[in-house]
């Protein structure tokens, strides 16, 4: 089980947010680069970055901390928030990302995807699905929709996409555990490659992701317990590996 640190930014700073909550912030340093370096020396090989600025105002926003990120680390990196356009997932990979997350644009203009895989590959083009009750929420968490995550995930499927960042939205920044069961399923209707999201607190839950790998869900994204200092980022590389 691979295990992906994240740093959010928003503001130029790296923070925790509730449930997606924009105004319920915990600042845990106004140097994000500074936990990126923090992270690889811990052990990480992959990098989560999220623009929240850019998810609410559906541009690139935070640019100029995710570059210096990216100049400045030997791991690989994938960024998602406000990528709309080819011009935006073009210059994202020019800067020197590994991948690109379409979320919003995932749901609304899936035609979008579609040309984007083709254009620059499945390894480099993937999807975030973020769910509220098993139904997809868009533009920064803020507007949930009518349509079950593993329709929209298997019509992903369909246009070549390859993995998905899955997010129970209500578990996001609780620390109340991962919700395996949506997980699983995920994987299970689709049959892709699954990252999971969404509220680790402790290596329990790690090792509970763990029986689902052979399904497809290899690897999971872990923020705020890292931060708050449940675990550290080896303990849970090490979780990840029993």
């Amino acid at each position: 089980m691979l295990i992906i640190p994240a740093v959010d930014i928003k503001g130029g700073r790296c923070v925790r947010l509730l449930q997606g909550r924009m105004d319920d912030e915990t600042v845990y340093s106004d140097a994000p680069l500074e936990m990126a370096l923090k992270w690889e020396s811990g052990g990480a090989d992959w990098l989560h970055i999220v623009d929240l600025d850019g998810a609410m105002e559906g541009r690139g926003v935070n640019d100029g901390a995710v570059k210096k990120i990216v100049d400045n680390v030997g791991m690989k990196t994938e960024l998602g928030g406000g990528v709309r356009d080819m011009a935006r997932i073009e210059a994202l990979l020019a800067m020197g990302l590994n991948r690109v997350i379409l979320g919003t644009v995932a749901a609304e203009n899936p035609g979008l995807v579609d040309e984007a895989v083709k254009r620059f590959g499945p390894k480099k083009v993937i999807v975030g699905i973020d769910a509220r009750d098993g139904i997809v929420a868009t533009r920064g968490w803020t507007q949930k929709g009518r349509r079950p995550a593993f329709e929209l995930g298997c019509e992903m499927r369909d246009l070549g996409v390859e993995r998905i960042i899955y997010t129970d939205i209500s578990r996001d920044g609780m620390l109340t555990g991962p919700n395996v069961r949506e997980t699983e399923r995920m994987a299970d209707e689709t049959g892709l490659r699954i990252t999971a999201s969404g509220g680790v607190s402790s290596l329990d839950d790690i090792r509970h992701l763990i029986p689902l790998e052979p399904g497809g869900v290899d690897s999971v994204i872990v923020g705020k317990a890292l931060y708050e200092g449940k675990f550290t980022l080896r303990e849970a590389i090490a979780a990840g590996k029993n």
